[in-house]
């Protein structure tokens, strides 16, 4: 028995910008869950990043999660990026305005909420995950 979420995410978008949707798969103890959900005006960047919110905040109890994504903004930005932004005043390098920082926010709260390790894969590669997630996400596009 493990504690272990195993989650696979995606954004999808028609158009960039254009109408989009995310898709979020949640696996643990043989358990599955699918979410997904959309908006008519977004970007494929935001909605990679509604993708990891939904699918954090819908677990209950803090726990150890395993989060897949092939989105290298979302990887970089949460594993690379993110306390330079803070400590800047949510501003980039170049002292510009960080893109997104809304769901930025969102997502270091959920991340903070819960044990997350983000792991990077290749889209469109043959992963089952990823592949659920991007089927979920273009689900999604309203």
């Amino acid at each position: 028995m493990s504690d272990v979420i195993t989650i696979y995410t995606d954004g999808a978008c028609s158009g960039n910008p254009g109408p989009g949707g995310w898709g979020a798969l949640l696996m643990w103890n043989g358990h599955e869950k699918e979410m997904f959900g959309g908006e008519p005006e977004t970007t494929n960047n935001r909605m990679e990043m509604m993708a990891v919110i939904e699918a954090l905040g819908a677990i209950k109890k803090q726990t150890k999660v395993e989060l897949y994504t092939d989105s290298k903004y979302v990887m970089q930005g949460i594993t690379e990026w993110i306390e330079g932004w803070k400590a800047r005043g949510w501003k980039t390098a170049a002292k510009k305005p960080v893109k997104n920082q809304d769901l930025w926010m969102a997502i270091d709260e959920a991340v903070n909420a819960h044990d997350v390790s983000f792991h990077w894969v290749k889209g469109h590669a043959g992963d089952p995950g990823n592949e659920r997630a991007d089927e979920l996400a273009r689900r999604g596009i309203p």
